[in-house]
């Protein structure tokens, strides 16, 4: 599996509503009308890759790192679930070119009818808004209907997290698509194999020192950009390595815009430093909290 940012795709120019447009977002435009015509494949886990199937700006932000598969003519197979939640399901989808090139991702699905809202939801949504009134009454009902629609505001939400920390340098999987309730994104691994929670992990002394520093670094670079993760713990931090990886980011708030924004980022400090402590290095949460703080203004 290849997850080498060194280098990114060509930038090709955006597609217009042209028939016969030869500038497709890296697709060679002779085969995709002919891709019309093909059949679905046979496997029941597999379906063609939906790269073209969805908006350019469902796309990930550019420059795009180099292992992520935009070819047409790219199959998506299903080989199995990750992780499952109220929420939203984790799944693990290869896309690739038969014989060719092919990547590993994971896929986050939200729940639709079924979903459960989050805990403390009013308050990590203050100024979502809807543009038709009926959606609005239907979340507020709690209706099935407002429940797909509420899914669909999470799933949107945690696209538009990701792809402005990933735009800001913070350490997050790269977000390749989304379609629907469904985010294609970075698969985190170590050796082929999921990543495992920081909450998981016993690192060294000098190791643990290295995780709080980047730790403190992606905080403060969430919080020049106004924002908290929201929800910051070792249960949504991938230990990579040496690398850690925030995940989970729906809840992200803004730091001003929300009431309660102060709060979550409090709560974010006390979470992290906690544990850093229970691992034996002597940090702070106000301390912390204040150097954020600066950052913010």
């Amino acid at each position: 599996m290849m997850h080498d940012f060194a280098g990114p795709h060509s930038d090709p120019a955006s597609h217009d509503s042209t028939p016969h447009d030869n500038r497709l977002d890296g697709i060679d435009s002779t085969f995709v009308f002919e891709f019309e015509q093909l059949d679905e494949p046979d496997d029941a886990n597999q379906r063609w890759s939906t790269w073209l199937s969805v908006e350019p700006l469902c796309r990930g932000p550019k420059p795009r790192p180099d292992w992520v598969v935009t070819s047409q003519g790219a199959i998506d197979t299903e080989l199995g679930i990750l992780k499952t939640g109220k929420e939203a399901e984790v799944f693990l989808v290869e896309r690739g070119v038969p014989g060719g090139e092919s990547v590993v991702m994971a896929a986050k699905r939200y729940k639709s009818r079924e979903h459960a809202a989050f805990h403390r939801s009013g308050a990590y949504t203050e100024g979502w808004s809807t543009r038709r009134s009926r959606d609005a009454r239907a979340i507020k009902a709690k209706s099935t209907f407002g429940r797909e629609v509420a899914s669909g505001q999470w799933a949107n939400s945690e696209w538009t997290a990701l792809k402005r920390f990933w735009e800001a340098g913070v350490p997050v999987p790269y977000p390749v698509q989304i379609d629907g309730t469904e985010i294609l994104m970075e698969f985190i691994s170590v050796d082929d194999s999921p990543a495992p929670r920081l909450a998981q992990t016993r690192p060294a002394p000098d190791l643990l020192e290295h995780y709080f520093e980047q730790l403190r670094s992606a905080m403060e670079a969430l919080a020049r950009d106004g924002v908290a993760h929201g929800d910051l713990s070792p249960y949504n931090i991938l230990a990579a390595g040496e690398r850690l990886v925030i995940i989970d980011l729906p809840q992200a708030v803004d730091i001003v815009g929300n009431a309660q924004g102060m709060d979550f980022l409090m709560r974010d400090c006390a979470n992290v430093c906690a544990w850093f402590r229970r691992r034996g290095l002597e940090v702070d949460e106000h301390e912390l909290f204040g150097e954020l703080l600066a950052q913010v203004f």
